[in-house]
C-alpha cells in the first residue's frame, strides 16, 4: 500500500492511497484514539467513485460519530481508474439489448456478476492492508453498499469471513441469489418501492435468499437513487450494534 496524500478536517483524517493499481481513500479520526478499530469497507454505485458525496457522507459520519475507520475503492472502470474493453462492449450491447426490448435488470446483474470475479478478491487484498495498519489494526469489519455496491457486495460479504455486518440493497436476486444463501451475519437491506432499475420483486427475492437469521427489510416510496436521508441514521445504528463492543 502506497500512500499518496493525507489531509485533516472536523476530525477526520483522509489518506488517498494505491494499492496493486488499485486507488482508494481511507479515512479515519484525526489523532488516533483506541485500536483496533471497527472498518466499514463502502462499496460506490455504478457510474459513481470513491469519494462520490454519498460515499463521503457516510465515512465521515462513521469516523465522527463512531469512532470507525471507513474504506472505498475505485471499481474496476470506475474513478481514477482505466476503462475496460470488455466492459464497455458489454455496455453497448446491453444498451442495444434493452432498445430492442429485453429487460434491464437481468442484464444489469450479469454484468454486475462479470465484474464480481475482479472485485471480490481486490477487496479482500485491501482489507487485509488497511487491518495491517497501526491506526486501524484487526478490528471488526462491515460493508455497506447499495445498487452495483450491491451486486458486487453480495458476492463479497459471502466470500469473506471477516465481515461481521452487511448494509445491502437496491439489487435483485438474479445473479445473487446463490451467493446471499451463503451470507449468514446480520444483514440490513434497502428496497425503494418505485425501484425503476431493479423490480421490486428481484429485490424482495435477493432479500428473501440471504441465510442471514437476522435480516431487516427497509422499504421506501421513490426511485433508485431516492433513498431517504433517515438510512443514513439507521445505517449508523445497526453497525454501532452489530461491530461495536
Amino acid at each position: 500500500m502506497r500512500f499518496l496524500s493525507s489531509t485533516s478536517s472536523d476530525g477526520v483524517r483522509e489518506q488517498l492511497f494505491t494499492l496493486d493499481g488499485i486507488p482508494g481513500v481511507l479515512w479515519t479520526p484525526d489523532g488516533g484514539g483506541a485500536v483496533p478499530r471497527p472498518l466499514v469497507l463502502l462499496g460506490h454505485g455504478g457510474g459513481r467513485h470513491k469519494k462520490a458525496p454519498e460515499i463521503s457522507a457516510l465515512a465521515h459520519r462513521l469516523v465522527t460519530e463512531c469512532g470507525y475507520a471507513a474504506v472505498c475503492v475505485d471499481v474496476p472502470a470506475h474513478g481514477d481508474r482505466p476503462t475496460v474493453e470488455e466492459y464497455e462492449r458489454l455496455a453497448a450491447e446491453n444498451q442495444a439489448r434493452v432498445e430492442a426490448g429485453e429487460e434491464l435488470a437481468p442484464l444489469i446483474a450479469d454484468f454486475q456478476a462479470l465484474v464480481a470475479r475482479r472485485t471480490v478478491p481486490e477487496w479482500r487484498a485491501v482489507l487485509d492492508a488497511v487491518r495491517d495498519l497501526d491506526h486501524v489494526g484487526p478490528g471488526p469489519v462491515g460493508y455497506w453498499g447499495v445498487s452495483l455496491g450491491c451486486g458486487l457486495g453480495v458476492p463479497f460479504v459471502a466470500a469473506e469471513p471477516r465481515v461481521r455486518a452487511a448494509v445491502l440493497g437496491l439489487g435483485g436476486a438474479h445473479a445473487s441469489a446463490d451467493a446471499a444463501s451463503r451470507i449468514t451475519v446480520p444483514v440490513r437491506f434497502l428496497v425503494q418501492w418505485d425501484d425503476e432499475r431493479v423490480p421490486r420483486e428481484q429485490n424482495l427475492a435477493l432479500y428473501d435468499a440471504l441465510a442471514s437469521e437476522q435480516k431487516s427489510l427497509h422499504a421506501n416510496p421513490g426511485g433508485h437513487g431516492e433513498l431517504p436521508p433517515s438510512e443514513l441514521d439507521d445505517t449508523l445504528s445497526f453497525f454501532t450494534r452489530h461491530l461495536s463492543g
